[in-house]
């Protein structure tokens, strides 16, 4: 069982001030997500840990916890909520936000993305739908899920070791946000950007629960939707300001890393504590995407080792698709 940090009448609020509610969740959810992103760099920077990894893992799980926190939070009350949150948010990392980010400007891919975060993230989006049609995440499901999160990471920290001391450096240069940050101070802002994430989470969880009841929608859709996004504000703010450093393949590596740890650290953490049901109709589409647009950026990042404007724009239009086709399904319009 989860247990709300606030409980929010929504049956005496009006459907503005829901709203009103909905959006300072997800300015909250921003602001955590930016604290604990920054804190965390700071921190594995001044314990002297790999840049590569601190950039593979570090800032992507950072990123990536406003969606873990939503989706645990969601779990309990609004179940349909938590894995519409997990699959709405690989959505949204990869055809709005890396779409947005490629159309700033064309985005250079590294190649070790091409031969090994891709595939890995191709087999992993495989095995959670394979995991999810059974009728969702169990908590067996979910500790293997846990299980890859550690392979990968050990993996990750293995292979940094090979890795060419340019992109080790620039990689240093795109995760180092606070140079002057002390080891306490980032450790402040790490424990000061997880309350934030779980005090924004609450209240969108909520709020966003109840505006689904009063519009007559199911919580799947509003976890593919507005939390979805909510939730990936982070990961929309490192990729901006990751392009406009000039450094778009750590735009693309943050986006892959937080792709993978949605479905592992998310799907298995919250699948291995209460598992997470799944309601048939995410599999007939929504899941399918995800999975289509992992093969869609394989076969993106091989085309002259770059994401193009023109690319950017599809990926972008293919997701305003996919909504309009959920949104379609859900209304009956």
């Amino acid at each position: 069982m989860t247990v709300a940090l606030i409980s929010i009448p929504a049956v005496d609020l009006a459907v503005w001030l829901l709203t009103a509610l909905v959006l300072i969740g997800l300015a909250v959810l921003f602001w955590g997500g930016e604290v604990l992103t920054r804190g965390a760099v700071g921190l594995a920077i001044r314990l002297k840990i790999s840049p590569l990894v601190v950039g593979l893992t570090v800032v992507s799980i950072a990123t990536s916890m406003p969606e873990f926190t939503a989706s645990l939070l969601a779990v309990g009350s609004n179940p349909g909520m938590a894995m519409g949150n997990i699959l709405g948010s690989n959505l949204a990392n990869t055809g709005l936000i890396l779409g947005v980010a490629a159309m700033l400007s064309p985005l250079c891919i590294q190649l070790r993305l091409i031969q090994r975060e891709v595939p890995v993230l191709i087999f992993v989006t495989l095995l959670f739908g394979f995991f999810a049609a059974s009728g969702g995440i169990g908590r067996a499901e979910g500790w293997i899920l846990l299980g890859l999160v550690v392979s990968y990471l050990f993996y990750v920290v293995y292979e940094a070791r090979r890795d060419d001391p340019e992109a080790k450096r620039k990689l240093a240069e795109g995760a180092v946000t606070d140079e002057g940050c002390s080891v306490l101070g980032a450790f402040i802002a790490v424990v000061a950007g997880a309350l934030l994430l779980t005090l924004g989470a609450d209240v969108l969880v909520q709020s966003g629960a109840e505006l689904a009841l009063r519009m007559g929608v199911n919580d799947a859709f509003i976890g593919l939707t507005v939390i979805a996004v909510g939730t990936s504000l982070p990961e929309l703010a490192a990729s901006i300001s990751a392009v406009r450093a000039g450094q778009g393949d750590l735009c693309a590596g943050n986006i892959i890393g937080s792709n993978l740890f949605n479905l592992l650290l998310i799907g298995g953490g919250v699948g291995a504590l209460f598992g997470i049901p799944l309601e048939a109709g995410l599999l007939h589409f929504e899941y399918f995407s995800v999975l289509g647009f992992s093969f869609l950026l394989f076969w993106f990042f091989r085309t002259g080792r770059t994401v193009s404007r023109k690319e950017g724009a599809s990926l972008l239009f293919l997701y305003f698709v996919i909504v309009s086709v959920t949104a379609y399904r859900q209304f009956n319009l």
